[in-house]
């Protein structure tokens, strides 16, 4: 209805088209008072997309500002495409997370397909050469059919793209539960590499100056993709088809040389890829940040379709555009080298001192607006929260212990769930190896990425359990970013800083507010004393279906730097006659664990405890003893405690096992999932030193060469297993789920 005619001014006041377009009645309200009178059909449709949720983060904006965003070493924070800290040598990482659940639950191939070409754009839109991609996925259980539709097409969608365009899919991570049975979670995070001189923001200053439009033809795909987002997905998502973008990853590549060779030409003033919003956003917010105005002629826009109008051609999200504001009268410089690449690159408008955003189409002014009102003036809402009603209930609860029979049975049982089962069904369809700077491949705690040419390295892991967070929302906050550091320590490196994708539910609810209020507050503490600020990041909200919402998922996306490669360390045991050690005290805790679930089918209780001082030493310590060349390998203890950590351990082509002696309850010193926990693995000759330097390790073990994982618990043996048939169950879980009939 929107996109077939143009309604008057008048109409759409009294028939409330704006509503249709996601304003509210306040809202419309503000806009006239702005503007002094009634926005015209293109005017509404730019302001109810700056000013959705997926633009503006109007609902979530208050608790973003509680995150630590500076250090020393972080060149840029949140604010642009992506965020850069400083690794040393002139040169710094660029990253950023993003979501695009809402196009991956209609659309889940192109959806996800594009959400990998819209973190890079991000990446190279910094003036960054995107070297990494990983992601963070969330699907119902693998009992469905639907289920195993959204998780191969998304799967498809990433890898089909990633590896056309030539940078890795390095790792990341999947989870499942049937809270995201309507509503797939699909975040996906871009890590790029930069000289601090070619650090490039999305500016279009100097009055009188270029903007120039690059890529491909903008045609009517991904209308009102930003609202899209900013809604709760209906019964009518077939309808919303037309809203998912598709995207061209060869294009894509051809954008990333050409933009990549424009950033060395001092003739580019500013850059910024279309992204959400697409000409609507990277226009205004270029004009906004640099104080300035812009006029547009959407005539000299490339279009791909007949007769589009100035709506549509605002609000489309069509794939691979750049917009480059680029210095007055040296534009054929830029152009030149896009047309190099055979890409279309046009001026389509100029920077003008008037603080307006003006467009023209077909000679007459179709939108003229203050520009700082897109951005500076849109509402900021201070929702209502109410402490969730089924916290109260978890929080009286007593600690239970699960009753296991058969420990190894149910190690069998934990190994084949599906969010601890092996991932290697997703990444072997991902080329991880393009570019040749992988050194860790996905499967581990962290992917590695060599930088050539210099004796260092980046570590990048994504992470986030959130059953912690449903059941405490500040302490399952502060265990996102404690697990995600923990990877990076037991990779070898040290965490520099995160980028974060906030993933909930209807923010209009207050218990769903009260869950994002809460969960900031425990990652903001933690990233505070584990000294890792945010730099970028993403919020998708509204993340329900049917009156029922996901659970609280907001990804941490970590990246560390291993000062030298002789630091990098595996996750696998490496060799027999080592000791094994844990680090880390086991306590009764079960809520939210993969044990919980097993036994009861569902999550309740308290989530388990973290001390983050407590937290912070051991991570210190155990980095420290890396970076001493004291450990052959290290281990998190996650999901399913401590056996399935030790299972893990022995999952490698070495022929290895371990024997293993605990002591306690056997079903708490196997499977509670208490935090602040690693399996270490450290020479004889070393353990002495390790000892000293480490003071929470005890040793437990040896790693074998019998490919027998035996474990005993006050001198009784609980688990004797192959360890080859334990890695084949492990492994043969996920693809034995999508061939099984629903």
């Amino acid at each position: 209805m929107l996109q077939t005619r143009e309604w008057s001014p008048e109409q759409i006041e009294e028939k409330k088209i704006y509503q249709e377009m996601g304003l509210s009645d306040e809202e419309y309200e503000t806009v006239k008072k702005i503007l002094k009178r009634h926005p015209n059909f293109t005017e509404t449709g730019i302001f109810s997309v700056m000013w959705s949720e997926h633009c503006s983060y109007k609902t979530s904006k208050p608790l973003l500002k509680k995150f630590p965003t500076k250090a020393p070493n972080v060149l840029q924070g949140p604010g642009e495409g992506a965020g850069v800290i400083d690794i040393g040598d002139n040169q710094a990482v660029v990253f950023k997370v993003e979501s695009h659940n809402h196009p991956s639950a209609v659309e889940p191939y192109q959806g996800a397909a594009t959400g990998v070409g819209g973190i890079l754009r991000d990446i190279f839109s910094m003036g960054a050469r995107p070297i990494a991609v990983m992601n963070s996925l969330r699907f119902g259980n693998l009992t469905s059919e639907r289920t195993k539709y959204l998780f191969r097409e998304v799967v498809n969608g990433i890898a089909g793209y990633g590896n056309c365009v030539g940078v890795p899919t390095v790792g990341g991570e999947v989870q499942f539960d049937d809270s995201y049975e309507e509503n797939p979670l699909v975040n996906a995070m871009g890590i790029g590499l930069i000289n601090h001189n070619d650090i490039q923001k999305g500016l279009a200053k100097g009055i009188g100056n270029t903007i120039l439009y690059a890529g491909p033809a903008t045609g009517r795909d991904g209308i009102h993709g930003a609202t899209f987002a900013s809604d709760d997905l209906g019964e009518d998502t077939d309808k919303k088809r037309p809203s998912v973008q598709v995207g061209d990853p060869f294009m894509e590549k051809l954008i990333i040389e050409a933009c990549l060779e424009v950033i060395h030409s001092d003739a580019l003033v500013g850059m910024q890829d279309m992204g959400a919003a697409g000409l609507t956003s990277s226009a205004s917010e270029m004009a906004s940040k640099a104080g300035t105005g812009l006029e547009m002629d959407l005539d000299l826009v490339p279009q791909r379709e007949l007769n589009m109008t100035a709506y549509e051609m605002m609000l489309s999200e069509s794939q691979e555009r750049m917009l480059l504001c680029v210095k007055q009268g040296r534009e054929q410089e830029i152009i030149d080298v896009f047309e190099k690449y055979g890409l279309n690159a046009v001026p389509v408008g100029k920077v003008v001192e008037e603080k307006v955003f003006r467009i023209k189409h077909h000679g007459e002014v179709v939108a003229d607006i203050p520009v700082d009102s897109l951005a500076d003036d849109a509402p900021v809402y201070h929702m209502r929260s109410k402490e969730a009603e089924y916290f109260n209930a978890f929080q009286k609860m007593e600690s239970k212990v699960p009753e296991v029979q058969h420990h190894g049975d149910m190690l069998k049982k934990l190994l084949q769930q599906p969010t601890i089962a092996s991932k290697e069904w997703v990444y072997d369809q991902y080329d991880y190896m393009v570019q040749t700077n992988t050194v860790v491949t996905p499967g581990s705690d962290a992917a590695v990425l060599r930088i050539k040419g210099y004796d260092k390295a980046l570590a990048v892991t994504t992470d986030c359990n959130s059953r912690y967070i449903y059941l405490d929302p500040e302490t399952g906050g502060k265990i996102a970013v404690a697990e995600a550091a923990r990877n990076i320590v037991c990779s070898g490196a040290k965490p520099l800083g995160l980028t974060d994708g906030l993933n909930f539910g209807n923010p209009q609810n207050p218990e769903i507010f009260w869950q994002m209020e809460k969960s900031v507050a425990g990652m903001s503490s933690a990233c505070q004393v584990l000294e890792t600020p945010v730099i970028s990041g993403n919020v998708s909200l509204y993340n329900q279906s049917k009156g029922k919402s996901i659970f609280p998922t907001p990804i941490v996306g970590m990246v560390g730097l291993h000062e030298s490669l002789e630091h990098i360390t595996p996750s696998f045991f490496q060799r027999a006659g080592d000791v094994v050690y844990v680090i880390g005290e086991t306590k009764a805790e079960f809520g939210g664990s993969e044990l919980q679930n097993v036994t009861q089918g569902k999550y309740e209780g308290k989530a388990p405890v973290i001390d983050l001082d407590v937290e912070a030493k051991r991570q210190k310590e155990l980095l420290t003893a890396i970076q001493s060349g004291l450990v052959q390998s290290a281990h998190d203890v996650a999901e399913g405690g401590l056996a399935v950590a030790l299972a893990e351990s022995v999952f490698s082509d070495k022929g290895l096992g371990t024997t293993v002696e605990l002591a306690g309850d056997a079903t708490v010193a196997l499977f509670s999932e208490s935090q602040s926990r690693f399996v270490v693995s450290v020479s004889k000759e070393n353990a002495k030193k390790f000892e000293d330097m480490v003071q929470d390790a005890k040793a437990i073990g040896t790693v074998t060469d019998n490919g027998m994982l035996k474990v005993l618990v006050n001198s009784s043996e609980v688990i004797n297993d192959s360890v080859q048939e334990l890695e084949k169950v492990w492994k043969g879980a996920i693809p034995c789920l999508l061939k099984s009939k629903a």
